[in-house]
């Protein structure tokens, strides 16, 4: 597997959040593969230096998404279920708009200025295929 997982006990979010959400990127982008398999729960809490329960949470969390697939005695896979894999890109974009929104909020911005903004973003980088 090339994908290492890191996380960050300091950031305020739960270390099992931090490895379902690294997993759904790394579908999101390509980066793991239908297929490819992930490391053991015991491997990735000893080179992650967290509690086994925690790696074992995030995955279960991934399963019930059907994001990944465990089979007893193989391992954890990536699953070939590509609705899944379309719904990990959207949680991904998801928690990133999220997260600006909340932090434009903080500042102060409108409703309105966040909705410019994004307007002015989306015809940047989509052009006028945003409005389709």
């Amino acid at each position: 597997m090339g994908v290492s997982f890191t996380i960050d006990p300091r950031s305020g979010v739960p270390i099992y959040v931090q490895l379902v959400e690294q997993v759904k990127r790394s579908v999101a982008i390509g980066a793991l593969l239908a297929g490819e398999r992930l490391p053991t729960v015991k491997q990735l809490a000893v080179d992650l230096t967290v509690n086994p329960n925690t790696v074992a949470r995030a995955y279960r969390d991934l399963e019930r998404e059907h994001v990944i697939e465990t089979s007893p005695g193989r391992g954890s896979f990536v699953s070939a279920d590509v609705p899944a894999a379309r719904r990990a890109v959207a949680d991904v974009s998801s928690a990133s708009f999220e997260s600006a929104v909340r932090e434009a909020k903080s500042i102060g911005l409108s409703r309105d200025d966040v909705a410019a903004i994004v307007g002015r973003l989306l015809e940047r980088w989509y052009g006028a295929e945003a409005s389709s």
